[in-house]
């Protein structure tokens, strides 16, 4: 078979890629693999790991053994090999394979879950599930951006082409339901965060504050019709948007490095990204419209 990798990974690291991907396509339930992460999305480091999506059919899939094996072979030390969903919901499991010419991270990726969660968001529907990792959790939009980026290295079936073609184009509806329920969350997050900061409550003022910054990021993704991948850079990447506040990641780390300790710096803090706030509703051109009237 034929593996086309991009020519930011070294001569090494594509040679050890190689391997596990051959390995991979023989295993049975092993219904695609795809390069994804920093590489996919060209943005690696020279000491980036290389993330490789492994597909599988829920109802046939591979064996966790055959996928031990295979890490087996290419560790350096004993790699971390997981059970399907050991790592959450979404994040469903993998393996940690630390190998002569870097971390390889295999990534299980169930094609029905996948396929259900692009057909989900067609409809503006989107799962949020904040135990998943840190800092802020888990997007089920992440699962179209990383659909979007992907390089398929075994797809002999072509479902993962067919997936690509689905998320081609950004969902209206996800559009219209991401931008507004974003915006109401943010505003009602905001008047608990006024409460709260009148009263001193940093705790909870600060939870508030970093609730609704990571909820206008979502948006403002949401507003430019990019699929979010992940809180790291997301930040950089909103300086590149064409719909976004000026100096938006300027404003964000400013509340966010000194909310303050007491009522008036609180007070202070809220107000200041109440009108940041403000500066992404007027980009809606009106289109945003409070669920309830407070």
């Amino acid at each position: 078979m034929t593996i086309f990798l991009p020519e930011t990974l070294s001569g090494d690291k594509q040679h050890t890629v190689i391997e596990i991907v051959e390995a991979l396509a023989a295993t049975p339930g092993v219904a695609a693999v795809v390069l994804g992460g920093s590489y996919a999305r060209g943005v690696a480091r020279p000491d980036s790991d290389v993330d490789l999506g492994v597909y599988y059919d829920p109802a046939t899939p591979f064996r966790i053994d055959d996928i031990a094996h295979i890490a087996r072979r290419v560790a350096l030390q004993p790699p971390t090999v997981t059970d399907f969903y050991a790592w959450g919901a979404w994040v469903n499991g993998g393996a940690w394979i630390h190998t002569a010419t870097g971390k390889i991270d295999l990534l299980y990726r169930n094609l029905a879950q996948v396929e259900r969660t692009i057909g989900e968001a067609e409809q503006g529907i989107i799962h949020h599930d904040y135990p998943q990792q840190p800092p802020y959790g888990f997007y089920s939009v992440t699962y179209l951006a990383e659909t979007q980026v992907c390089l398929p290295l075994f797809d002999p079936a072509g479902m993962v082409q067919a997936l690509k073609a689905r998320v081609e184009h950004y969902p209206e509806l996800l559009h219209l339901h991401a931008v507004n329920d974003g915006l109401w969350s943010a505003e009602f997050t905001l008047l608990q965060a006024r409460n709260f900061a009148a009263r001193g409550d940093v705790y909870n003022t600060v939870g508030c504050l970093t609730r609704t910054v990571t909820t206008l990021t979502q948006v403002l993704f949401a507003l430019n019709r990019c699929y979010f991948m992940t809180d790291k850079g997301a930040l950089e990447m909103i300086d590149g948007f064409a719909r976004r506040p000026a100096n938006y990641r300027q404003a964000i780390c400013a509340i966010l490095a000194a909310p303050g300790s007491d009522v008036t710096a609180l007070v202070q803090s809220v107000a200041r990204l109440e009108a940041l706030w403000q500066r992404i509703v007027e980009l809606t051109d009106g289109a945003y419209r409070p669920k309830f009237v407070m």
